[in-house]
């Protein structure tokens, strides 16, 4: 059975290393494209809400993620709270805009990830990772130092720095990331970020330079690579077209895409008319035929008995 890439970056030394770094950056928090300068070692928090502890809102065997990463016994999920975008759509705001969780120090971070292992998870799934990437180092090197073994999946939003993405090299094994818009006016409308789709390219490029397509083991279940999310959201607020277009063209036409149609205006989107609906039928097929138009046939799509 292949490695988790981490192994061998634990037993050089350099995952200690790298927590010690990234540590660091939470004195003047640059974590993310943000750059918000929160000094959350000493209590303050940022765009984010998350200060210098992880929260966790739960962790279990989650097998409603893709085939790759669900296998058949489950993907160990770690839901972090908080996120460093502020969606009017998210379905979890519960945890993502209200923070709800609980502390979970490296120790007991660490354990989490034992018990998902012993379970029989396929995997360790951290989900809004990206404002805690500095507490998952430290508290991988707790639990590689237990007897972890399963490959790490990186499963963020997409909005992300490229110079803490490279501080992942040699750590993570799978990267899951959304690319959730083409255009800056709904990415600053919808998620308060209009530089999002610049930031999205640039982090993704990094993660494919480390990871590369998606590779499977002999039970199809992933063990490394990129699989790349993206939400169709109504009235071509994501740009679908234009998003197949950067991944085919600037990264791979092979790369693995995750097409969701499961939309629903959740949290402040029944408020807003640019998202108030679900997606019709005629728009998540027009995503479909880009991506054929593209020749990207990697990955999944789903069929939602609730489009409109």
């Amino acid at each position: 059975m292949l490695e988790p890439v981490y192994v061998e970056t634990y037993r050089s030394g350099l995952l200690r290393e790298r927590a010690e770094s990234a540590r660091e950056i939470l004195k003047d928090c640059a974590l993310c494209p943000r750059e918000c300068g929160a000094d959350r070692l000493a209590g303050e928090t940022g765009v984010c809400r998350a200060g210098a502890q992880a929260r966790v809102a739960s962790f279990n065997l989650h097998h409603g993620e893709e085939p790759p990463i669900s296998g058949s016994r489950g993907s160990g999920t770690v839901f972090l709270s908080h996120c460093n975008l502020r969606c009017v759509f998210c379905q979890n705001y519960p945890i993502s805009h209200m923070g709800n969780g609980v502390p979970a120090p490296p120790r007991e971070l660490a354990d989490m990830m034992l018990k998902l292992q012993k379970r029989g998870a396929h995997n360790i799934n951290f989900v809004t990772p990206t404002h805690y990437m500095p507490q998952i180092i430290e508290a991988l090197e707790i639990a590689v130092g237990d007897g972890l073994r399963l490959p790490i999946v990186y499963n963020c939003g997409g909005y992300e720095s490229v110079e803490a993405v490279r501080m992942l090299d040699g750590i993570v094994d799978v990267y899951l990331p959304d690319i959730k818009y083409r255009s800056a006016e709904p990415a600053e409308a919808l998620s308060g970020a209009p530089d999002y789709f610049e930031r999205a390219c640039a982090a993704v490029k990094e993660m494919f330079s480390q990871v590369g397509l998606l590779a499977t083991d002999e039970e199809g279940v992933a063990v490394r690579g990129l699989i790349i999310r993206h939400l169709v959201l109504p009235g071509g607020q994501a740009g679908s077209r234009e998003v197949f277009e950067f991944v085919a063209r600037e990264i791979s036409p092979d790369v693995s895409m995750s097409v969701m149609s499961q939309y629903f205006p959740a949290h402040e989107a029944p408020l807003n008319p640019a998202v108030s609906r679900r997606v019709t039928v005629a728009e998540y097929q027009e995503a479909l035929d880009a991506l054929e138009e593209f020749g990207m046939d990697e990955g999944w799509t789903q069929s939602d008995p609730e489009l409109e």
